[in-house]
């Protein structure tokens, strides 16, 4: 039996925002369309976005080629969000034991920013031992999104009464109770949304982290790592080198202005190493939170300006990049990452630096996929473990990977 590689979804309106939920529903690990299901979040220029979750229509599609009866997803549920979401994640894999006190067991949370930091709790369908269908589904059957809080909190530097927008956020995987937003203002706020509190805000600059530590990049074009044990510092790892030429600087101290840094992503496998990239920007950085103030690789290979990034859940080190090229790259890093044993701990600080390595330029991907048009986002899925369907019919076990463009959404098997 011929497994699928490829599975498509065609939108109602462009898609910006994108992620791939981190584990199956509740009563539904047996199930392999729970493991199928992303978030996705539109774009329009108006107050009348929305956010959906979309699914597979049969766990057919996964095995057989030529089953065309039905399209691949459809829209499970949606909802109004009024201005863009410009993030959207599924709650961490660790959410699911996590002791929450205003959750239902049987929910699952997303989360979204944009004018405030939204926390959504989703309902899927009926566990599979009460459900009356064996492969299709109806649309939207049983399944339930509805907004649990919005949190915004006031600026501390700018003085309206309503919190400023929110650029991005990270949810923390270790507590994911935690969620760290940034915003125009130049902030980043650690809030507590099982209590709906702000934590801290303290002025920085866009995001994420482990426990203790997160890092942010912003429009000045440093990479800043904070540490909440210690907020009164900060550590610069990366700033945007100053260009050689340009108009001169207002004075003999002041730097000459820098291209924004636009996201950053950690290596799930090793937290030392993260991936960021310049507005309008070909190239990514790829930097060694022991080695500060240049990138240890760079990985040219996009003809335009880069949109998006995202490292591989597996413990080789895979990160695939996407731009304005239509090009989705792939790029095994393990002989250049894996090279030195990483001396920071769960319980360490900003104090383990490694020697400076010199920066290697990487332009061979292991792998490229073209898209009929410019590629605004992409997201990972989990390891997705190989399943025997009701069918009798098995799938193969691996990672996916979803890419956004226009109003298309393709899901490719890696």
């Amino acid at each position: 039996m011929t497994q699928t590689t490829l599975l498509q979804y065609e939108a109602p309106w462009p898609v910006h925002a994108l992620d791939w939920c981190k584990s199956t529903a509740p009563g539904h690990q047996s199930r392999p369309r729970s493991a199928f299901r992303l978030g996705i979040a539109s774009f329009s220029e108006d107050y009348r976005n929305r956010i959906a979750i979309v699914g597979l229509q049969d766990e057919r599609v996964l095995v057989e080629d030529d089953y065309t009866d039905y399209p691949d997803f459809v829209t499970l549920v949606e909802a109004n969000h009024g201005y863009p979401a410009t993030n959207l994640q599924w709650q961490p894999a660790s959410a699911s034991g996590f002791s929450w006190t205003g959750k239902a067991p049987a929910a699952e949370l997303l989360a979204t920013t944009g004018d405030a930091l939204r926390v959504w709790e989703y309902f899927g369908d009926a566990p599979a031992a009460s459900s009356a269908y064996v492969g299709r589904q109806p649309s939207g059957a049983g399944h339930r999104l509805t907004l649990k809080t919005a949190l915004s909190g006031q600026s501390k530097v700018q003085s309206q009464s309503t919190g400023p927008p929110l650029t991005s956020f990270s949810w923390n995987e270790k507590a994911p109770s935690l969620v760290v937003t940034s915003s125009i203002d130049t902030t980043c706020t650690v809030w507590n949304i099982d209590t709906s509190t702000a934590i801290t805000q303290l002025i920085a600059h866009d995001r994420e982290g482990s426990t203790d530590i997160f890092v942010s990049v912003g429009a000045d074009g440093s990479l800043r790592a904070f540490d909440l044990r210690s907020l009164e510092h900060s550590t610069i790892l990366y700033e945007t080198p100053a260009p050689k030429s340009g108009p001169p600087a207002a004075s003999a101290s002041s730097r000459l202005p820098t291209s924004p840094l636009l996201r950053i992503a950690f290596n799930p496998a090793d937290s030392n190493y993260m991936s960021t990239f310049h507005m309008d920007g070909q190239d990514v950085q790829i930097l060694d939170m022991r080695s500060p103030g240049q990138p240890v690789i760079e990985l040219r290979g996009h003809r335009a300006q880069v949109n998006a990034m995202g490292w591989s859940t597996t413990d080789r080190p895979t990160l695939a990049t996407a731009g304005d090229d239509c090009q989705v790259l792939l790029w095994d890093l393990a002989t250049y990452t894996q090279t030195a044993t990483s001396p920071r701990t769960a319980n360490s600080r900003l104090n383990s630096p490694r020697p400076d390595v010199k920066k290697r330029v990487v332009t061979d991907p292991i792998m490229a996929y073209s898209a009929s048009s410019e590629v605004t986002n992409l997201a990972w899925s989990p390891q997705i473990p190989g399943m025997t369907m009701n069918t009798g019919h098995s799938t193969a076990p691996g990672e996916w990977l979803a890419i956004a463009s226009g109003k298309s959404i393709k899901a490719l098997k890696v």
